[in-house]
């Protein structure tokens, strides 16, 4: 029997890569699943557990948990090896998606997307990190990573449409269940095939808590300051928020200065090529999360589709995100930089959105395919190339760190987009069924109206016709059409943020994949 702890990872035949590589790839598809079924699940989950006003922080919580939980995960595995904490993140994510399908109200769905937040942060950490443990070389890595975008790709591809289906036909609830044996078959490969490796010489140094906890309170003021900007809320509130978040920010930098060993190397972040890719990761996560959460809410509340409908609708993004990545392996190693691509692929997404807002119930379905196959193109040409430079810029015993930093960026940017483009959502959709009411003369129902899970839950929308009486029906079109508008307010916001991307762009210098990963081979 192979003792996978002390054999070098460059002797590894194909078989122990390949069976290797199938673990992640199961982990991969767990993490995929959990992004897109819940997306076309969300709207009727809201409706039937009555929390609109927490629509936006089933996503928020994961991505907050999961933001600070990657670094954390990201250093320890490149302290202790990432087999461990692999495995742990399994179980806690698995254990979390049980908690979300059990779930009584909106509150409870939250914390436990929290829980499963921080399973997700730790998979993601470790996960996209092992790769390039297996394969040094990036050439050699970018021909496995197809097995990584297939697998991406057909999780994405099939999540939204089963999704919809299961939503529709067995409830949502299941939603989360069925991430249970893919967990399964993912525990027992990692467990058995995934070699351990350690790329930090000497003894590991102790975890950095303080600037763990001062990194959350950062994120979570940042993440508060929207909503409460949002409701309103007192400005003297507001500006104790400010104070702390502020606080906290430049306590954690100088905290970070004085550390040896910090959990987030400022060196790294002030490299120029790293603070680009980042900065693009971040825009890659703005544009992903705005779409694949809010468009379902589109498809569903504003247009009157049903959630499988719904998630045919979303699949496409899914499917071309796979052809994209695909696409862009056979091109990136035969070009002199990788730049182009970058440019090629922000240009598609922006033409994506610019075409979502003209998106209608009239609109030929062929259309909204074409548009969600731009937006997935353009991110299998944007991420991949990310991860590849960011990995290739810094030494290999940096890699866990700098995989981490790279995917929380992505992450912060999905926050940031979700809570923004919630925000102006709600408040759109609100002052324009306001307005709709006050011209009707019907101002009465607007307890019923201000609510938009009223457009997509069947029997409050059949109680509201039947006690509203004539004018029901016409109402409730108009707010459809509220809603659609307030959503193609979101659009606009991801065009305009796709257009700036393309500038940033510019600021990256060319970069190549054809060189070697810097540093020493990796040891035991």
């Amino acid at each position: 029997m192979v003792d996978e702890s002390k054999e070098p990872v460059a002797t590894a035949d194909f078989r122990h890569k390949l069976l290797a590589m199938i673990g992640l790839c199961f982990v991969l598809v767990m993490v995929a699943l959990d992004q897109t079924v819940i997306g076309t699940a969300l709207p009727t989950i809201v409706a039937e557990l009555r929390g609109f006003e927490l629509y936006a922080w089933v996503g928020t919580s994961y991505l907050l948990a999961s933001i600070i939980t990657v670094p954390i995960f990201g250093k320890l595995g490149d302290d202790y090896g990432r087999k461990s904490f692999l495995l742990a993140a399994i179980v806690v994510f698995t254990s979390a998606s049980v908690l979300c399908g059990f779930s009584q109200n909106m509150v409870h769905l939250v914390l436990a997307r929290g829980l499963q937040g921080v399973g997700g942060g730790m998979l993601i950490a470790t996960t996209f990190a092992s790769v390039p443990d297996l394969f040094p070389e990036a050439r050699e890595r970018l021909r496995w990573q197809v097995l990584f975008s297939m697998a991406f790709g057909l999780s994405n591809a099939a999540g939204p449409t089963l999704g919809g289906v299961i939503t529709e036909f067995f409830g949502w609830r299941w939603v989360f269940f069925i991430n249970l044996p893919v967990c399964v078959l993912g525990l027992w490969f990692v467990w058995r095939h995934l070699p351990r490796i350690r790329h930090s010489e000497g003894a590991p140094a102790p975890l950095d808590w303080a600037g763990s906890l001062l990194l959350a309170v950062v994120l979570a003021s940042l993440l508060l300051l929207v909503e409460w900007l949002a409701q309103g809320k007192h400005l003297g509130a507001i500006a104790v928020l400010i104070a702390v978040g502020v606080t906290s920010g430049v306590a954690l930098v100088w905290w970070e200065r004085r550390r040896a060993d910090p959990l987030l190397p400022l060196d790294m972040i002030g490299d120029r090529n790293l603070q680009v890719l980042f900065l693009l990761s971040a825009v890659v996560g703005f544009c992903l999360f705005g779409v694949v959460y809010y468009a379902p809410l589109l498809f569903q509340g504003g247009m009157g589709l049903s959630p499988k409908a719904a998630g045919l609708l979303v699949t496409p993004l899914a499917v071309f995100i796979t052809i994209g990545s695909i696409v862009n392996g056979r091109i990136v190693m035969r070009i002199p930089t990788s730049n182009p691509m970058l440019y090629i692929g922000m240009a598609f997404f922006a033409v994506a959105a610019l075409m979502l807002t003209r998106i209608s119930p009239h609109t030929p379905h062929a259309l909204i395919y074409a548009a969600m196959g731009c937006a997935g193109l353009g991110l299998g040409f944007m991420m991949p190339n990310l991860t590849l430079l960011a990995q290739a810029s810094v030494a290999r015993a940096r890699l866990g760190v700098t995989t981490a930093t790279l995917q929380s960026t992505r992450m912060i940017g999905g926050m940031l987009g979700m809570a923004l483009i919630g925000v102006l959502i709600s408040k759109t959709y609100g002052a324009r069924v306001h307005d709709m009411l006050l011209v009707a003369g019907e101002p009465q129902w607007a307890h019923w109206m201000s609510d938009p899970r009223i457009l997509v839950d069947e029997a409050t929308s059949t109680e509201f016709i039947a006690n509203a009486g004539q004018t029901g029906s016409a109402m409730l079109a108009s707010a459809r059409d509220a809603l659609i508008s307030a959503v193609h307010g979101g659009h606009w916001l991801i065009f305009f943020v796709a257009l700036c991307a393309l500038l940033v762009v510019r600021r990256l210098p060319p970069m190549s994949l054809q060189h070697r990963q810097r540093e020493v081979a990796p040891h035991e």
